[in-house]
């Protein structure tokens, strides 16, 4: 089980990674294009490109998002209820959370089935297959799937989630 713990915890922190270098893709992109002005060229495709990277960054960030407490929760509604009232809301929402990226993960997984199997193109300048950025919204969607799975077994088993708050909190003295 540990060692199944330390590969989940690294996808999740695997796929943060790669939705910062997303982020920073983006700023490249912008700055190339920049360039490319000011010196008269044309470089085709980059605001199609940076589209699919600020996609590609937000499916990856989710996973990580979670499990790092940056998903935004109704922390005032939990904290204020008794701990069996928030153990029930807390299953409840895992559990929703499951079966909804679960269903959109499995829907996005048609839609770039069917963009791979009818040849889509962009309608760009650079006429990329879809399949190949859509499928970013498969990948991701299937790690955050796996990380509400994640957290709601561990709340079933343990009798807490997982998620970890990452931030300083700042108390007025």
């Amino acid at each position: 089980m540990a060692l199944l713990r330390r590969i989940l915890d690294f996808l999740y922190r695997l796929s943060g990674v790669i939705a910062a270098l997303c982020l920073i893709s983006i700023l490249g992109l912008i700055v190339l294009q920049m360039l490319a002005r000011w010196t008269g060229e044309v470089f085709p495709g980059a605001p199609n490109y940076a589209g699919y990277a600020m996609a590609a960054a937000s499916f990856f960030a989710f996973a990580n998002a979670l499990g790092r407490g940056a998903h935004i929760r109704v922390s005032i509604l939990l904290n204020a209820v008794p701990d069996r009232i928030r153990y029930a809301m807390e299953l409840w929402c895992f559990g929703a959370g499951a079966v909804i990226s679960a269903y959109f993960t499995y829907y996005a997984y048609e839609f770039v089935y069917f963009s791979w199997r009818f040849n889509e193109v962009s309608q760009g300048q650079d006429a990329i297959q879809l399949w190949m950025p859509q499928s970013v919204m498969v990948v991701g969607g299937a790690l955050l799937t796996l990380c509400m799975l994640d957290n709601l077994l561990h709340l079933i088993l343990r009798g807490e989630h997982r998620i970890v708050r990452d931030t300083i909190e700042s108390h007025a003295e």
